[in-house]
């Protein structure tokens, strides 16, 4: 296979607290890709060395084998999985895949901006496994701060009021509806992964992130509408 960058960024992976990337025997790089290791400072690992010969127990202890009711946390470290991070990434794939949808049954710019938060989905994802902050940013134009206030006064800023979404809406509100929902779902999974035993959140760019989706999400509904 050859590796572009994006399918690099998308492959990364946590070895003893730092990112690596594996390359198979068969595998190549393309020179974009390569550059973007050299220049992160990611080593790159013969993918016969991704699998550790024994697998830590978060718990405390070690198994030799995988067994099939427990996956990966990260690096070598395993858990059930119903524990709320791997409850998390898999609300995440969820998302991921409303979102796809949602591009299929939109209008083009619609759909750039339904890709943008795609993106931005998949990026949280990949900065929670490897336990990377999420970087500063806007997404589909608006700062976070412009994004709450756009989705609070949708009156304000469209001339289109808050609305419950109907049939008579179509077929693109109606997917970008259960985009937001999905959205909602994998935001309550975060809060239940990132948050400690007092309630105070221990990943807390990671749910402003995620609470920017949704909202994003609404926003586009209120475009729709109007």
């Amino acid at each position: 296979m050859l590796f572009t960058e994006e399918n690099v960024r998308d492959n990364l992976r946590n070895r003893d607290g730092k990112r690596v990337f594996y390359l198979g025997k068969n595998d190549q790089l393309t020179s974009a890709a390569r550059d973007f290791l050299t220049r992160e400072r990611i080593p790159i690992l013969p993918a016969e060395t991704a699998k550790p010969e024994r697998w830590q127990l978060l718990g405390g202890g070690f198994t030799e084998e995988k067994p099939e009711h427990m996956t990966h946390l990260n690096g070598d470290v395993l858990v059930l999985k119903t524990h709320p991070r791997i409850l998390f990434r898999g609300a995440m794939d969820t998302l991921e895949a409303e979102l796809v949808l949602c591009q299929l049954a939109a209008d083009a710019e619609t759909a750039k901006s339904v890709g943008e938060i795609l993106q931005f989905a998949r990026m949280l994802l990949r900065c929670e496994v490897l336990g990377e902050p999420v970087p500063s940013g806007k997404l589909c134009g608006l700062t976070p701060e412009e994004i709450r206030s756009h989705s609070h006064r949708p009156q304000d800023f469209y001339g289109q009021p808050h609305f419950m979404p109907s049939a008579a809406d179509g077929m693109g509100i109606a997917r970008l509806n259960r985009c937001r929902c999905a959205a909602r779902e994998a935001e309550l999974r975060a809060v239940a992964a990132f948050t400690d035993a007092d309630g105070c959140p221990t990943r807390g760019d990671l749910l402003q992130a995620m609470n920017r989706i949704s909202s994003m999400l609404y926003i586009l509904m209120i475009k729709a509408k109007k």
